[in-house]
């Protein structure tokens, strides 16, 4: 019975958190925002403090989440993100790992998707971070690469989307080439959500039998230098970044020599 309670109002307690994330969009879009339009005139001031605002509402939100039950985690190496310019690649088990990696990491860029943009509940926030479009098409990668060089950090999910339900983790090749092209060492992430939840697919009153535990690892950084010297093309390189990566996410190997 009283696991029955528990789940009911963890159940409850998702919902609202869901709904407490659409009506803080709105908020930071007609109120928020166009205030600091208006009290920051200079473009990457206005950028910098509409991240600063971003990351701590979202610190703020996972906070809440912890605190009604809904979920608890726990953060290793979390100091090997207090630099600039890393580009920070983690893999995608759940739908908020992007919540949570935005509210810990200082000035964070990201890539969205253009459908974003438009949304009511997520186009004021998303325009007003200057976050890079995925529409951007031939250009993105070098949007990506302009953006670590000018000190942010960019976050990227080289699955592209959320872990299917099987588990199966299949990269694709967009970000080994911004880490190729821009000579940029990568900072690994590992997520692990247990028990799985708000997977691909799954709907947000579909909670699992107990809290969940979500774990993120900060892993040292990878050098890129291996993968792109010696005279290897941009395409090998990137093969090869990519075949690692798909190695490394998946738990066959965590170390490159």
């Amino acid at each position: 019975m009283l696991a029955g309670l528990s789940r009911c109002w963890r159940v409850l307690a998702t919902g609202l958190s869901f709904a407490v994330f659409g009506i803080g969009g709105v908020l930071m879009r007609v109120l928020v925002f166009p205030l600091l339009n208006v009290l920051v005139r200079q473009p990457e001031r206005r950028v910098r403090a509409a991240r600063e605002i971003i990351r701590r509402a979202f610190r703020a939100y996972v906070d809440m989440m912890r605190a009604s039950g809904v979920l608890r985690y726990e953060i290793t190496g979390l100091e090997k993100l207090e630099r600039g310019g890393l580009l920070i690649l983690a893999n995608h088990p759940t739908l908020i790992d992007t919540v949570f990696l935005m509210a810990f990491v200082k000035n964070a860029d990201c890539i969205v998707k253009g459908a974003l943009w438009n949304n009511p509940f997520t186009g004021g926030p998303v325009r007003a971070a200057g976050y890079i479009s995925n529409a951007g098409g031939a250009e993105l990668v070098d949007d990506c690469i302009a953006s670590l060089r000018r000190g942010n950090n960019l976050i990227v999910f080289p699955e592209g989307t959320r872990t299917g339900a099987d588990g199966v983790i299949a990269l694709k090749r967009g970000a080994a080439n911004i880490a190729v092209r821009g000579a940029r060492d990568i900072t690994p992430v590992l997520i692990r959500c247990d028990p799985p939840t708000l997977g691909k697919g799954e709907k947000w009153w579909q909670v699992p039998p107990r809290r969940v535990l979500l774990r993120i690892d900060v892993q040292d950084d990878v050098a890129i230098a291996g993968f792109i010297g010696e005279g290897a093309t941009e395409v090998l390189a990137a093969r090869q970044v990519t075949e690692f990566l798909q190695n490394y996410f998946t738990g066959k190997y965590r170390s490159h020599a």
